[in-house]
């Protein structure tokens, strides 16, 4: 049996994303199935996993708003900036001299908004046309250009020196290893990461995310399509227009056809008169342009 739609994961430790699909495949015996945004493998948390048709936004997802729980380490450093790497530096902060909670608040709430960011050594990013992670395995240290990333909301839970625990939203490729990095430099002590649970992506969150066990237990029970989120839910902020006719034709064959031009410039899902998710299409003046399609 071949599934269209998003089931949203709940990714333990030990896995990879790849090891996810690889896991689904076997699972729900198809193929045809993509994850949205990589997380570390010692990293726990929410994994959208695209199936068949639902493949196509797999990119899309990945551009979308993510939630983290973090617990960071304070005087240490090292090569993958978590604790899964090779320690770089430790500093002894003789007690009483640990830096104070508005210290640490105000360190990490200074990257709240837009900063340049540099990646980990130990990422999927590529330079060159190789992944850094890489480049890092071969001994390899690249200079790596830093990226605009967006720091939405940071929470500071609990500080208990040398732990500080805290939520974080934030925009497209934010990497929270580095944002700890960089927190631990402007304490002048350094940081890596201790724990990394991914709490939401776009409109998925936690609470509705399934363990492995969970899915294969769900299908031999027959119930695992009532978990499968619609591949229309991924543009659920995005409002609807339905076509019927001559344009309804056009749509279908995934042509540009005609709307009223009182109709907003922007992006709107379209259905087909029997109500059924067609695609994404751009309006400009007039205009209804293909974007995504899914018939």
């Amino acid at each position: 049996m071949s599934y269209d739609g998003i089931l949203i994961i709940n990714k333990e430790k030990g896995y990879t994303s790849n090891d996810v699909v690889s896991v689904l495949r076997g699972i729900l015996r198809m193929k045809k199935i993509g994850h949205s945004g990589t997380l570390d493998p010692e990293a726990t948390g929410v994994l959208p996993v695209c199936l068949g048709k639902a493949t196509k936004t797999v990119g899309l997802l990945t551009e979308r708003d993510k939630e983290y729980s973090a617990v960071a380490r304070l005087g240490v450093t090292t090569d993958t900036e978590d604790m899964t790497g090779k320690v770089l530096s430790e500093k002894v902060v003789p007690e009483g001299s640990e830096p104070g909670i508005e210290a640490v608040k105000d360190a990490f709430l200074s990257f709240k908004g837009k900063y340049e960011q540099i990646p980990p050594m130990y990422s999927a990013k590529k330079v060159n046309g190789k992944k850094l992670y890489e480049l890092a395995r071969e001994g390899i240290t690249v200079e790596r250009k830093p990226c605009t990333v967006e720091i939405r909301e940071i929470v500071i839970k609990s500080y208990a020196y040398p732990f500080v625990a805290f939520d974080v939203s934030c925009g497209k490729g934010t990497y929270i290893r580095s944002l700890i990095r960089d927190a631990g430099e402007k304490l002048g002590i350094g940081a890596a990461m201790e724990s990394l649970e991914r709490t939401r992506v776009s409109e998925y969150t936690i609470d509705e995310a399934l363990r492995l066990k969970q899915v294969e237990k769900l299908v031999l029970e027959g119930k695992i399509e009532g978990y499968i989120k619609s591949t229309e839910s991924v543009f659920s902020s995005l409002p609807s227009i339905t076509v019927r006719g001559r344009s309804e034709g056009l749509l279908k064959n995934g042509n540009t056809f005609s709307v009223p031009e009182s109709l907003k410039n922007g992006k709107y899902r379209v259905h087909t008169s029997d109500g059924a998710f067609a695609a994404v299409y751009s309006v400009k003046n007039g205009q209804a342009k293909p974007v995504k399609m899914f018939l």
